[in-house]
């Protein structure tokens, strides 16, 4: 018996999140397999486009046949936004995997979308409650690493990503092929969750988030300091802050650190969070306890952090309120809700401020205050004067490049793709990975088919026989094998598309 080395593809087509941040969905195809990673939605689009063309798995008709498993990374809306419409409105029947907190989280922030998208917003084709909780009742959740098995050669296990609650990267191996999917991730811990970790994996390829593909962050202390002072500054003045944040994530790190710097200066300025959201988190911390850092399961027991003394459920009508206060509004890139309406009222006056503190997708709000745009139109009849002073402070849990490098290094990738970020961003670190770890290194745009070759292992059995008749007939015994071998696996993988 012998081995040859088989060349064998595992192909991978974004269909959302192919140099872009938004609506991240990407298929790949290993082993024969066909796996979903992540269904989200495009904050940046308010047609067809905020969700992933399924049209190119197939043009009409339910896709159960045509998929082997959906995996959700994590909660966010971009991440897992498109879901129920891919389940019920598109039609598919299949498992799908996420983390326990994810599987609790996910529908309240699907409704909470639903409700602005159909009810303010007066949206007909989307999806709706009940098909929220029957996209739920198809999902199977998976703890940190367990490995859980699909059929007898196919199996995936789950890590820890840090970035948000219940936050995973998936390890998928069919055979001897194997992708990890990272999601978002944070190779740095903060106040409330750990840093991302993997194991040597060593998968044939790495499909890893490049958001801040070209950043290195200065110390996370000089960030907080500044924040603090930027926001005690405005409120001394007589100044009102928003703080535009998604529910859960960003939004717990900062109560965490204004709660205990208003402890520490006895300051009597209120903080408001938008009231019901608050409740809700703090419940699933209490809840998830185990997914947070080891600082807060360790007070845990004299004091839960989640609980804060200064921070009080907001009230649309507090926006009107005279005197300085701080405000904690979802969402966080001011594309809609709360935080829109908060801006659209404070925006025009000097004393006040915005302090946005992660990613803004281009084409929302958010993204052109940050441009620097001093007259935003929201519609037709509304138009903004934008004269608040405006912050960029980034407390984004995500990875930067240093970090991303980390990841890469640690599971022992032997090919690299980038998502989610933006093309000129990945071309610089798809140059770095190239030259400092000798990897191909690969950044698809969305509808792009990109295989990549993995060499395969195959035991063969070659008889004595054989091996004299090849060798009689003037056949390189070896070479004849392999293309005999190539040509039987070819003829029985199946691919999406």
């Amino acid at each position: 018996p012998g081995f040859f080395s088989l060349a064998m593809s595992i192909r991978i087509v974004p269909l959302g999140a192919g140099q872009d941040v938004g609506r991240s969905c990407i298929l790949v195809t290993l082993g024969g397999k066909n796996i979903m990673f992540d269904c989200g939605m495009h904050m940046g689009y308010n047609d067809e486009r905020r969700f992933p063309d399924f049209k190119y798995i197939a043009r009409s008709g339910p896709l159960t046949h045509m998929l082997d498993a959906v995996i959700i990374s994590h909660f966010h809306l971009d991440h897992c936004g498109a879901l129920p419409f891919f389940s019920e409105m598109v039609g598919y029947n299949g498992p799908i995997f996420m983390t326990y907190p994810t599987k609790a989280i996910c529908p309240i922030l699907l409704e909470d979308y639903r409700k602005i998208t159909v009810e303010r917003k007066g949206e007909a084709n989307f999806f709706t409650s009940q098909m929220i909780k029957e996209c739920m009742k198809k999902v199977i959740a998976v703890d940190l690493r367990q490995t859980y098995k699909l059929e007898e050669d196919f199996e995936i296990k789950a890590y820890y990503a840090g970035h948000v609650l219940g936050a995973a990267m998936f390890h998928v191996r069919v055979g001897n092929q194997s992708v990890l999917y990272t999601g978002d991730y944070n190779m740095t811990p903060d106040r409330h969750l750990g840093s991302a970790w993997v194991d040597r994996c060593l998968p044939d390829v790495i499909i890893t988030e490049s958001t801040y593909a070209t950043t290195i962050r200065d110390s996370k202390r000089s960030r907080e300091r500044n924040f603090l002072k930027k926001v005690h500054s405005c409120v001394q003045k007589g100044g009102k802050v928003l703080i535009p944040v998604f529910a859960l994530g960003r939004a717990q790190e900062l109560c965490i650190l204004l709660e205990t710097f208003w402890d520490r200066n006895d300051l009597q300025v209120p903080i408001y969070f938008a009231a019901g959201l608050t409740e809700k988190a703090n419940n699933y911390y209490k809840l998830f306890i185990s997914w947070t850092n080891q600082k807060i399961k360790t007070t845990f027991v004299d004091r839960n952090m989640f609980e804060f003394k200064h921070i009080r459920p907001f009230d649309r009508a507090f926006a009107d309120s005279p005197g300085p206060m701080v405000v904690f509004a979802t969402p966080g890139m001011l594309h809609a809700g709360l935080s829109l309406y908060v801006f659209k009222k404070w925006a025009p006056d000097p004393k006040n401020m915005v302090i946005l503190p992660g990613y803004c997708v281009a084409g929302t709000v958010g993204a052109k205050v940050l441009a620097g745009k001093k007259v935003i139109e929201i519609d037709k009849a509304t138009t903004i004067n934008v004269r608040l002073a405006v912050e960029h402070l980034s407390f984004s849990a995500h990875a930067d490049a240093k970090g991303i490098m980390q990841l890469i290094r640690q599971c022992g990738a032997k090919n690299v793709v980038l998502v989610h970020g933006e093309k000129s961003k990945m071309d610089f670190l798809k140059e770095k990975v190239q030259r400092e770890f000798g990897v191909n290194c690969f950044n698809p745009a969305n509808g792009e088919a990109l295989d990549i070759e993995t060499e395969s292992p195959l035991p063969v059995e070659l008889s004595k026989a054989f091996l004299k008749r090849e060798a009689a007939s003037g056949h390189e015994p070896v070479e004849h094998v392999k293309r005999t071998v190539a040509s039987s696996v070819d003829a029985t993988t199946t691919t999406t598309a």
